[in-house]
């Protein structure tokens, strides 16, 4: 188990540093398209090539950053009925979704999307666009991103078995790995409401 772990942590900061980044590509994606209107505006010409790159940019984000976004527990969770159960109950649901649900889905991605992207990369297809790029580096996109994706799914699978086995933390906590600007905001946001507590309580305190 103890070597699981560590193939765990090993995917958990792998994801991490990636996601960390993500934001680059979102920053390159605005600067190309402020540009592309600057140029557009100013010249009077354009070019589909930096329509299609603005679109490279934002699937490698987002595609990417899925394995990031699973790591901080982001994805979309229906959690009418699962915030009812108990933790462990909780834990063997989220078994099942990594082993059952997200594994063959990323499996079947990787299995069909790799073909196409080799066959792209050997055949240099060119999108139909006049001007436009070529095919096979958006393509890559997939295969990365659901490889990351993939191992991100393992990565929560092992820690949800070792903490059934009390042989590590509780998955479902809260997460510590905070950034600055969210632990400055978190900090304000404490200062505030002792602040408005500290007035409240001098507001009803009886006067003498």
């Amino acid at each position: 188990m103890q070597a699981l772990l560590k193939f765990s942590k090993a995917v958990d900061w792998l994801n991490a540093q990636i996601g960390k980044s993500v934001i680059w590509l979102i920053l390159a994606a605005t600067v190309i398209s402020a540009l592309n209107a600057i140029v557009r505006k100013v010249f009077n010409t354009s070019s589909n090539a930096f329509l299609e790159v603005q679109w490279y940019l934002f699937a490698w984000s987002f595609l990417v950053a899925a394995g990031y976004t699973l790591l901080q527990r982001e994805h979309v969770r229906i959690d009418v009925l699962n915030s009812r159960l108990s933790k462990r109950k909780q834990v063997w649901i989220d078994i099942i979704g990594f082993a059952f649900f997200l594994t063959p889905l990323c499996l079947t991605v990787l299995y069909l999307s790799t073909p196409v992207l080799i066959q792209m990369y050997q055949s240099g297809e060119t999108s139909g666009n006049s001007g436009g790029l070529i095919r096979w580096p958006v393509w890559a996109a997939l295969p990365v991103g659901f490889t990351l994706l993939l191992l991100q799914g393992w990565s929560e699978l092992i820690k949800r078995i070792a903490f059934l086995r009390g042989e590590g933390p509780d998955p479902m906590g809260r997460l510590t790995d905070k950034t600055a600007e969210a632990e400055l905001i978190e900090a304000l946001r404490l200062q505030t409401e002792a602040a408005a507590a500290t007035t409240t309580s001098a507001a009803t305190k009886p006067q003498h």
